[in-house]
């Protein structure tokens, strides 16, 4: 899949699965990755991004497999943006839909 395209949908899907619940970085790019190839260097950067811009906090939680864990959650700012983005992307979408389709010209 083109990169470019990628990136520009991934902030959406992690939105998105946070909206679901809190998770962790690693278990965002496991979920994500079951649909979309992704590496944990992809996901780190946007993580920190989104939570300098106020769309997701932060907070540490024990894990019986390890050292803690930093779990990410969608603030109502965050919840904001994923709507937003969510239907600028299905009007995106229909709209690719229609021209491949040949029903613009």
């Amino acid at each position: 899949m083109n990169t470019q395209l990628k990136k520009g949908v991934l902030e959406l899907c992690v939105l998105e699965l946070l909206k679901k619940k809190d998770r962790y970085g690693y278990e965002l790019v496991a979920e994500i990755s079951t649909c979309v190839a992704i590496s944990e260097g992809t996901i780190y950067p946007l993580l920190r991004r989104l939570k300098n811009d106020g769309f997701v906090s932060t907070y540490l939680k024990e894990s019986t497999e390890g050292p803690p864990r930093k779990y990410y959650q969608l603030t109502t700012k965050g919840e904001q943006t994923r709507a937003a983005q969510l239907a600028d992307w299905h009007a995106f979408t229909g709209g690719i839909g229609r021209i491949l389709g040949g029903q613009c010209e």
